[in-house]
């Protein structure tokens, strides 16, 4: 399980885990509201999409491992650092899109009019936070 935690240093000190919001530094907005069938949309590059993809692949990966952990009888306390450990890479991913969020639909909702945007993201953080 030691491979998860420095893999996962590894893409924080290369900057591949921020891909998102570089892109959002620059100026493109990740959220381009659709609404297709009643249902929101958001459009996001191919790259984007990667990136977020790819978070949640290495999550996964981490969630078999604990799987493997308990198959393999290991002991509580290490299976326990490991959820743990997932339950903050959720946390990254979470405010990760949560910054794009706010730097692109809401951003842009604000500037047209639509004040109900700021009423729906204090609910949503709301739900984020329990």
């Amino acid at each position: 399980m030691e491979e998860i935690k420095n893999s996962d240093k590894e893409n924080a000190l290369s900057g591949k885990e921020k891909c998102c919001s570089e892109e959002n530094e620059k100026g493109k907005s990740c959220c381009s509201a659709v609404t297709e069938n009643g249902k929101r949309k958001t459009l996001r590059s191919e790259e984007q999409k990667k990136c977020l993809t790819n978070r949640l692949s290495r999550i996964e990966g981490q969630i078999r491992g604990i799987k493997k952990m308990i198959a393999d009888d290991s002991y509580c306390a290490d299976i326990l650092i490991q959820s743990a450990a997932v339950t903050s890479a959720m946390n990254s991913f979470n405010k990760e899109l949560l910054s794009d969020h706010i730097r692109g639909c809401v951003a842009r909702d604000i500037k047209n009019g639509n004040d109900e945007t700021v009423d729906e993201l204090c609910e949503l953080i709301k739900k984020l936070m329990k």
